[in-house]
C-alpha cells in the first residue's frame, strides 16, 4: 500500500477490514475496524465557517498546540467545530510551529440545540468565576447572564478571559454550540425588560418552594456572595414568572449553588434525560 495514503482515507474505509490476508472475502472476515473517527482525536473551536473541501489556516495558539504540543503533523486527522454549522473531520495538510493548514473532510455532526436555560449570576472574584463559567458551559447552559447587584464584589470582568474558559469548556466536553455570554446588568433593568415567555427560578436565601422545573425557557439566578437586599428581594418576587426556590439546608456559596441549581434543572427538564450519549470522565 503505497505511503501516500494518508491516515485519514485508511481510516475511513478503503475495504481492508473485510479481506482474509490473502486479499479475498472468506467466511471469516478479520475483525471490522474500529469506529472513526475516534473520541481521542483533537478538537478545537474555529471561529469561521466550515465546508466540505474548505481549507483553513491556522495561526498562534490553536497551531502551536497542534504542531508542537501534540506534535502532529501532515496527515493526522482533527475535529472542528464553529457554532454554525456543527462538527467537522479535518485533515493537516501543512503543519509548523506558527501556522498549520488544513483541509476539511467531511461532516460528522450537526450544531446541538441545548436546552433553553440562561444562568444568571452576581461576579464573584476570578478563579472562581472562571471555573463557574467553565462548568456552566460543560453542564450544557445556554446563555450567561453577569448581574449586578447592590452587593455585587466584583463590578468588572475581562470578557475575552471568559470567553476562552467557555471555548476550552466546550472543545473538552464536546459542544458544538458554544454557550453565549452577555455583558453585565444591573438587576432592576433585567427586572424591567424580563421576557414574558421565561420562566426566572430565584434562589433566595430566605427560602422557598422545593426546585421542581418544568420544561420550558428558563433562567436561574443566583445572587451574591452577601445575598440579595430586602428591597432587591421584593422586587424579584414581585416579577410574575419568579419562583423562589430552596437549594437545600445548607449555605451554599454563590458558584455552588449556580452549578448546583443548573444539576438539578437539567436532570428534570433539560437533556439530561433523553441523551444516549454515554458519559464518562475526561
Amino acid at each position: 500500500m503505497s505511503k501516500a495514503i494518508s491516515s485519514l482515507a485508511l481510516a475511513e474505509g478503503t475495504g481492508f477490514d473485510r479481506l482474509s490476508p490473502n486479499g479475498s472475502e472468506d467466511d471469516k472476515p478479520l475483525p471490522a475496524t474500529p469506529a472513526w473517527p475516534p473520541s481521542s482525536l483533537p478538537r478545537l473551536f474555529v471561529d469561521q465557517a466550515l465546508a466540505e473541501g474548505a481549507a483553513l489556516t491556522l495561526e498562534g495558539a490553536p497551531a502551536n498546540y497542534l504542531a508542537s504540543v501534540l506534535r502532529l503533523g501532515p496527515g493526522a486527522a482533527v475535529k472542528l467545530f464553529d457554532d454554525r454549522s456543527g462538527e467537522w473531520l479535518a485533515e493537516i495538510v501543512e503543519a509548523g510551529r506558527k501556522r498549520v493548514v488544513l483541509t476539511v473532510a467531511r461532516h460528522l455532526r450537526e450544531r446541538e440545540s441545548v436546552p433553553d436555560l440562561w444562568l444568571l449570576f452576581a461576579p464573584i472574584k476570578r478563579g472562581r468565576i472562571d471555573w463557574l463559567v467553565e462548568k456552566a458551559t460543560e453542564l450544557g447552559v445556554a446563555r450567561l447572564v453577569p448581574v449586578i447587584t447592590r452587593r455585587t464584589i466584583v463590578d468588572r470582568l475581562n470578557p475575552d478571559r471568559l470567553r476562552a474558559h467557555i471555548v476550552e469548556a466546550a472543545e473538552q466536553c464536546e459542544r458544538t454550540s458554544l454557550t453565549g455570554l452577555a455583558e453585565p446588568q444591573k438587576l432592576d433593568a433585567l427586572l424591567a425588560a424580563w421576557p414574558a415567555d421565561r420562566s426566572l427560578f430565584f434562589a433566595d436565601e430566605a427560602g422557598g418552594e422545593p426546585f421542581a422545573p418544568a420544561p420550558g425557557p428558563a433562567a436561574i439566578l443566583i445572587g451574591p456572595e452577601g445575598g440579595f437586599t430586602d428591597e432587591e428581594r421584593t422586587a424579584i418576587r414581585a416579577l410574575p414568572q419568579a419562583r423562589p426556590v430552596t437549594l437545600g439546608p445548607r449555605i451554599l456559596r454563590a458558584d455552588t449553588a449556580a452549578l448546583a441549581a443548573v444539576a438539578l434543572w437539567m436532570g428534570a427538564a433539560g437533556d439530561w434525560a433523553t441523551s444516549r450519549r454515554p458519559h464518562s470522565a475526561a
